[in-house]
């Protein structure tokens, strides 16, 4: 069973709805009995870093998700906010992140060549894969990804990034350190293409 956790933030709907499509069990909760039964987790995400953290450690969340992820191991994704809650911070507010990936998340910074771009990085985007990964089976050249973001993460360690795509410059759109995956776009509204990444989160990871 795929446990997507609920903490207020998120499309759990459509995540729920798109990994039902490909065959996979899943459910939604915040219930901490719940979430100990977990085979896998989706930490989803939608807003604000300091408002996401604020909601996971108002819902006291945290030390139960660290055991599942960092101690039992336990494979787990974060998708788009999701996953910049798992670097160390951001530059967005004053809360620490949950740490779970050597990182942070900083704010879009064009130079000058590339002033005309607009924040928030809106819509369909291709993904340039840097080493094979599970996560990124069966994904050919074609393959689009739809984002909505206005921050995104620097890794201290390239070797975590399994692929970057372009706005402006390389940045990391998903990203792995043993059991931890990230994915900066949302795989639920990203049709054929996200359905196959979520498969292959349920299927093969």
């Amino acid at each position: 069973m795929i446990t997507i956790v609920d903490y207020g933030v998120g499309n759990l709907g459509s995540i729920i709805n798109m990994l039902k499509k490909v065959g996979a069990k899943a459910q939604a909760s915040s219930d901490p009995d719940v979430l100990r039964q977990a085979e896998k987790l989706i930490l989803p995400g939608v807003g604000a870093f300091d408002a996401g953290m604020k909601k996971l450690n108002e819902a006291g969340l945290v030390p139960l998700l660290n055991k599942l992820v960092l101690e039992k191991k336990v494979p787990v994704i974060g998708l788009c906010l999701g996953m910049q809650l798992m670097t160390k911070k951001s530059e967005e507010g004053v809360e620490a992140g949950l740490g779970w990936i050597d990182a942070e998340t900083v704010r879009f910074k064009f130079g000058q060549e590339n002033a005309h771009l607009k924040v928030p990085h809106m819509g369909w985007n291709t993904l340039d894969i840097q080493r094979q990964h599970l996560l990124v089976s069966d994904l050919g050249p074609e393959s689009r990804f739809y984002f909505v973001h206005s921050y995104h993460i620097v890794c201290e360690d390239d070797a975590d990034v399994v692929a970057y795509t372009d706005y402006g410059y390389p940045l990391a759109a998903v990203v792995n350190k043993g059991n931890v995956m990230g994915a900066q776009f949302h795989p639920e509204k990203s049709h054929k293409f996200g359905m196959q990444l979520l498969k292959n989160f349920a299927e093969r990871v």
